[in-house]
């Protein structure tokens, strides 16, 4: 079914990577602390670091996740360490604030990341207000999107009707748990090494290339002012 955005009245976006570009490398800053915390803790190199990280990643969603898993780190630890950095690149970043503020109905974030970190990045970049609400990785008790039990927990807490939300994320993985409980779905394709990973095609109502200029072709359509 195309996208319909008449049928919105639930607005969730992802955090990183889709409300700011990968151009400003934010995550960059984030991988290069993840891999120096697992040196520390395992007492290896650089090179073993790494290839632990993406492991725990691929295999468990999240970094932060294979680490509680095989390791039993303090999450909270891991989050303050990883997220300690600049966020001054997000000053040259896109404003989104006006666009998403027209948008009819609730604007909701949902990341993996917490809720510490998801405030300062949204502090840079002008969005602090903006949405309704925010349900982080401690919310989700650690069990990050993809897992199903994620968004059953985000619907929950937030009342939202499946029906009449939609999802816009980076990660196209992310979006099959969310097109199973009913919503619809927007995949922001920005040709990244990890966005398209166990793309399913059915799960994605529409595909973007940018949020900026998709959040103001929706500001001009008249059913939705």
């Amino acid at each position: 079914m195309p996208f319909d955005p008449t049928r919105v009245d639930c607005w969730i976006f992802d955090l990183d990577n889709t409300l700011y570009p990968p151009s400003t490398r934010m995550f960059n800053q984030i991988d290069l602390r993840m891999g120096a915390f697992i040196e520390n803790l395992l007492g290896c190199d650089a090179v073993e670091a790494r290839r632990v990280q993406k492991l725990y990643f691929h295999d468990h969603g999240t970094t932060l996740s294979g680490l509680m898993h095989y390791h039993a780190i303090d999450p909270h630890e891991f989050l303050a360490f990883v997220h300690d950095i600049d966020m001054a690149p997000l000053a040259a970043a896109p404003r989104l604030g006006e666009k998403l503020a027209n948008l009819p109905g609730r604007k909701l974030v949902f990341t993996n990341g917490d809720a510490d970190y998801a405030a300062r990045v949204l502090g840079a970049l002008g969005l602090a207000g903006t949405f309704d609400g925010l349900w982080d990785i401690h919310a989700m008790n650690y069990r990050p999107k993809p897992e199903p039990s994620a968004y059953a927990g985000l619907v929950e807490a937030f009342a939202i009707t499946p029906e009449t939300a939609v999802f816009v994320e980076d990660m196209a993985c992310n979006l099959s748990p969310a097109k199973a409980l009913g919503m619809q779905t927007v995949w922001l394709d920005l040709a990244t090494e990890w966005g398209d990973r166990a793309k399913d095609d059915a799960a994605i109502d529409l595909i973007i290339d940018d949020i900026d200029e998709w959040l103001a072709t929706l500001a001009d359509q008249a059913s939705l002012r």
